[in-house]
């Protein structure tokens, strides 16, 4: 049974966010009314993952990210963003937030976002051991017009990261689920040729996403994954079978529109993430290039 901290100084919002994943029966709900008090329950009981707003009094999102993202590097934390409040939740991904959900969403996105981080977090624990012993990797994949199969992949290249020292195991979910992005983002964009003007809500988006992918010709399009994961770095070469897509035509505005449409969130996380990120248009491709963490003499991570 999951136990999830929320942390929110509005008592309305911390309400309605404990409900939202008390229809989820698996979960253990606690509260918090800022970040100061949410550090003191973690230090008597360490939850699972941490759902807190961004804006509270005393010590904010921003700060209990980064002092999670230290002291207790195991526990994710989603960050619930009000209208305005973007720039900040993309920093917020920077230094380590497994990521955001804008309240203006919650109903809808914020119950699926956490399930997502705890499985990954399962999924982490439970393969730890024998992919540490994992040297390298360099593999291809075929994913025929299926999205289930982009969860799966998903979860393997979670594994496949053991084998590269990225500074903690917040990171290693913070990779693959930007990894996860780039596959929808090729998906979505790339063979089902989804404009990315932000002109669509959300849904809006997935009604159209629905129809498209049971039709001709997307029904007949796949991707092609090139993963290669060393102890120097982890890269991501992503081929799509339909056109290149825009990214010129991104609102300029795109955090801020994230709020309302929550389908260009991976616009602004995956290059929060990576340390190299391409948009080929003519090639049809998207790379991501991760470097890896230096060690010190012992074999340590220095983050």
């Amino acid at each position: 049974m999951a136990n999830i901290l929320i942390v929110d100084d509005s008592d309305i919002d911390r309400m309605r966010a404990g409900k939202l994943l008390q229809r989820e029966e698996s979960f253990t709900i606690t509260f918090a009314t800022n970040g100061n008090e949410a550090l003191e329950q973690i230090s008597q009981a360490r939850p699972d993952l941490i759902v807190s707003d961004l804006q509270m009094p005393e010590m904010d999102g921003l700060e209990l990210v980064t002092t999670v993202r230290r002291d207790h590097p195991s526990v994710p934390v989603i960050l619930m963003t009000a209208r305005g409040s973007e720039q900040i939740a993309a920093e917020a991904l920077r230094i380590g937030a497994a990521g955001y959900v804008p309240k203006a969403s919650m109903a809808t996105n914020l119950g699926q976002t956490v399930c997502r981080a705890l499985e990954s977090c399962e999924s982490d624990r439970l393969h730890s051991h024998l992919f540490h012993s994992l040297q390298s990797i360099d593999c291809c994949f075929r994913l025929q017009n299926d999205p289930q199969l982009i969860s799966v992949l998903t979860e393997r290249v979670q594994e496949y990261l053991r084998c590269i020292p990225l500074g903690d195991e917040a990171e290693r979910i913070r990779v693959s689920t930007a990894v996860a992005q780039a596959l929808w983002i090729a998906h979505h964009h790339g063979n089902l040729e989804m404009e990315t003007c932000g002109g669509l809500s959300d849904k809006e988006f997935q009604a159209a996403v629905r129809q498209r992918q049971s039709q001709f010709p997307a029904t007949d399009r796949g991707i092609d994954v090139q993963v290669i994961i060393n102890p120097e770095q982890a890269a991501f070469h992503i081929n799509y079978d339909g056109p290149g897509f825009d990214m010129s035509q991104l609102p300029e505005d795109m955090q801020a529109q994230i709020a309302d449409h929550s389908w260009l969130a991976g616009f602004v996380m995956i290059p929060a993430i990576f340390d190299e990120v391409t948009f080929a248009r003519e090639e049809r491709r998207i790379s991501l290039v991760k470097q890896a963490v230096a060690e010190d003499g012992d074999g340590m991570e220095i983050s």
